[in-house]
């Protein structure tokens, strides 16, 4: 195909959706200039617009009609930029001597072709390993995201870490200071297949909340399959009409799974809203390390933080308590992540010492009983937020 050449009417709204999507996974600042390009081919299927920098790939296929089959590359970015702003009307790409032309009602664009000598090769999606539901991946993948760190020179922190069992996949998450674990059900294409993969967090979000699938259809997990299981180092997503990949991290994530109480001491049930204006509103007079402190006794919760400067706030809230009553504080910000991923009316909270992680589960159906000692058994639960406390001064 002559990839000067090129010559095509697609519809404004598909194209502009094609673009920024694939625009979104391109670097900002390049380590290659060739690699802030969009690749466009053009061919009597239609249209496939897609991205590489090495670590993260984007493509996505849609329909036009194709005068001129080739191939062409420009600033992804900058085409995202203007396919955004183009009117409601058909756009016309075609190439002009080294200028792409765009034109869509009365606007039209020149921008450069940018040569694809030295354009890398998109690399092949790895076998499907398993179907899921796009929406309770998305919701999983978010859940379990937030508590990822952002620190690069800890990179085994920077990733969602994924356990395959078969027809049961966990995902988890860390940055020390929180740990964010979700486990769900899917469909393996091998029921014995078995895998621990860790995924970049920031990545695997971004792609698990924008690719689309058809109502009905199922997104397809590819890691490859059989001895080739994560072999390949890529984690790919595919739907009806987009595809990305990404490059996992080479690193081992923590044995998180000793860190999560079997038992606790105390446990409370809090209706999630009332909860979180209460800590909007008392943090206003956080100090700079932002801790709130929560006060739990029979029937009663009592958030307090209060800064030498700002002064002090306290609230007080209904809640279910169970166990013996308890002072623990908590970076605020870091409760305010957990209670956002849990989707249930009522959070459940697990204590065992104030100076112990505590965990935040979705409430079950029925609350559980103290046994002989006083101990409660922590809930069978598909969702489970640990978070550390903040050290009480005294």
């Amino acid at each position: 195909m002559d990839s000067q050449a090129v010559s095509f009417r697609v519809d404004k709204d598909d194209f502009a959706n094609a673009v920024g999507w694939v625009a979104r996974s391109l670097p900002a600042k390049p380590a290659q200039p060739v690699l802030r390009g969009m690749v466009i081919t053009a061919s009597d299927e239609g249209l496939e617009l897609a991205g590489f920098d090495y670590e993260v790939s984007t493509q996505v296929k849609i329909p036009a009609e194709v005068n001129e089959a080739g191939r062409i590359a420009v600033a992804g970015k900058l085409l995202a930029d203007i396919t955004a702003m183009l009117p409601n009307k058909p756009v016309e790409l075609r190439v002009e001597g080294s200028n792409v032309l765009v034109t869509c009602g009365s606007a039209r664009f020149e921008i450069p072709v940018i040569p694809l000598d030295d354009y890398p090769q998109l690399p092949q999606l790895p076998h499907t390993t398993g179907n899921i539901d796009p929406k309770l991946f998305s919701e999983a993948v978010s859940q379990v995201a937030i508590a990822a760190g952002r620190d690069e020179t800890l990179p085994m922190l920077t990733g969602v870490h994924m356990d395959i069992n078969g027809d049961t996949m966990l995902l988890a998450a860390t940055d020390r200071f929180r740990l964010a674990v979700r486990t769900f059900d899917w469909e393996a294409t091998d029921k014995s297949a078995t895998a621990k993969l860790l995924i970049p967090a920031k990545t695997l979000l971004d792609n698990a909340r924008s690719i689309d699938s058809q109502v009905g259809n199922d997104l397809h997990i590819a890691v490859g399959v059989g001895e080739q299981l994560g072999r390949e180092g890529l984690f790919g997503l595919q739907s009806d009409a987009r595809q990305t990949t990404t490059r996992m991290l080479d690193a081992e994530f923590p044995n998180f799974q000793p860190l999560l109480p079997k038992t606790h001491e105390s446990m409370a049930v809090v209706q999630i809203s009332p909860l979180q204006d209460a800590i909007r509103r008392v943090s206003v007079v956080a100090d700079r390390n932002s801790q709130i402190t929560m006060q739990f006794s029979d029937g009663e919760l009592v958030l307090s933080a209060g800064g030498s400067e700002a002064g002090h706030a306290e609230e007080n809230l209904p809640c279910a308590f169970f166990g013996n009553p308890l002072t623990i504080a908590f970076n605020t910000g870091y409760l305010k992540d957990g209670l956002s991923v849990i989707h249930t009316e009522n959070v459940m909270f697990g204590f065992t010492q104030p100076s112990r992680p505590a965990i935040l589960i979705p409430e079950p159906e029925t609350v559980p009983e103290a046994d002989d000692n006083g101990v409660f058994a922590t809930p069978q639960t598909n969702l489970t937020y640990l978070l550390m406390p903040v050290r009480l001064p005294g």
